[in-house]
Order: C-alpha cells, then sequence, then structure tokens
C-alpha cells in the first residue's frame, strides 16, 4: 500500500518500497513450500516456521546493531536489515494460515477489529442463539488478538522512543518465547498422541 502510495503520488520510491513487495510474496511462497515439504515428512510445520520466523529477526537485529545508531534508512545494510524484517513479516503472516488454522490473525489489525466488532454486534443485537453462539465463540479467540495487538504496538513505539533501535529487541524475544510456545506444545501434544 504504501509502495502504491508513493507510485501515485509521484514521490520517490526507494529501492526497500520496490523490493520489499514482491520479496513479501516470494517469502510467502517459500514458506508455503517449506510446510508443504514438512507435512509430506509428517514433521508439524509450526515450531519450523516460528524458528524461521526467529532467525529471520536476529539476522534483523544484528544487522541493525552492527549499523548503529545514525545510520541510513537507504544504507546496503539497512535495506537488507528491512528485507529480512519484510521476509519475517512474510513468514509470520503465512505460518498464521499454514500451522495455525482457525486462529485469529496476528499481523492485521484491520481484519480482526472487524472481525470482533461484527461479533461483539451480533452477540448484542442478534436473534439467532445459534448465531450468537458462534459470534462468542470467534470473539473469545479474537479479543486476546487484538489486546495484544494493540499493546505490542504501544509498547514497542514507547521503546523505540525510549531506546531506539535497542527496542528491536521486543519483538525478536516475543518470537523466541512464540518459538518455545509452539514447540512445548508441539511436544506436548506428540506426547498425548503417542500415550493414545
Amino acid at each position: 500500500m504504501v509502495l502504491a502510495a508513493h507510485i501515485i503520488a509521484r514521490g520517490e520510491a526507494t529501492l526497500a518500497l520496490v523490493i520489499s513487495v514482491p520479496l513479501f510474496i516470494i517469502m510467502l511462497a517459500a514458506t508455503r513450500v517449506l510446510a508443504a515439504g514438512l507435512e509430506r515428512g509428517g514433521i508439524p510445520s509450526l515450531g519450523v516456521l516460528l524458528f524461521v520466523q526467529f532467525a529471520l529477526l536476529c539476522g534483523f537485529l544484528g544487522i541493525c546493531f552492527a549499523a548503529g545508531p545514525g545510520v541510513s534508512a537507504s544504507a546496503p545494510s539497512m535495506i537488507l536489515a528491512g528485507m529480512l524484517g519484510v521476509s519475517a513479516m512474510a513468514v509470520q503472516n503465512a505460518l498464521v494460515r499454514i500451522s495455525l488454522v482457525g486462529a485469529p490473525s496476528t499481523a492485521v489489525l484491520t481484519t480482526n477489529i472487524t472481525l470482533l466488532t461484527t461479533d461483539i454486534g451480533e452477540i448484542i443485537l442478534g436473534q439467532d442463539p445459534g448465531l450468537i453462539a458462534k459470534a462468542r465463540q470467534r470473539a473469545r479467540r479474537t479479543w486476546p488478538a487484538v489486546a495484544g495487538f494493540l499493546f505490542g504496538c504501544a509498547l514497542g513505539a514507547w521503546c523505540e522512543a525510549a531506546i531506539g533501535l535497542r527496542a528491536l529487541v521486543l519483538p525478536v524475544s516475543f518470537a523466541l518465547v512464540a518459538l518455545a510456545l509452539g514447540t512445548t506444545s508441539k511436544l506436548a501434544t506428540g506426547n498425548t498422541s503417542n500415550k493414545s
């Protein structure tokens, strides 16, 4: 969307903007291909995809730390860092659709707010008990994603204002927690299925 706005307004489209869109699409496709290969091998995709996302974010963080403060956003190292960030976002978007089917999006706040608002409307104004029950069930899954996204944005903005690029430690830490939870969940599920 940012790239389209620059093109329409005849503004300068930086190299990072120009390559970010095709890279995002390529990484979505690569993530799907990786997940398909894992599925064929009987390997759960969640832990692997969470690791890929974490590794990309670590690369992003490492480059930004190495560059230090005051580096130009158009410096080659920062373009590479940005593309690692774009790649991590693509993996994040894909893994929710591939490995967490039915879960609310963790990357698109507008979709979740729309779902939550319409479900709350159905709960309050609806007439059909079946639809109201489904709306309640969806709202229970969606509101934590909305609250978490808003909290994360506020915390990230505050950290960036307070400590600059060192604030990137925050999303990398969250990715590590997600990786640990995803791996633990996978092991717990595997242990349960082995006992059956």
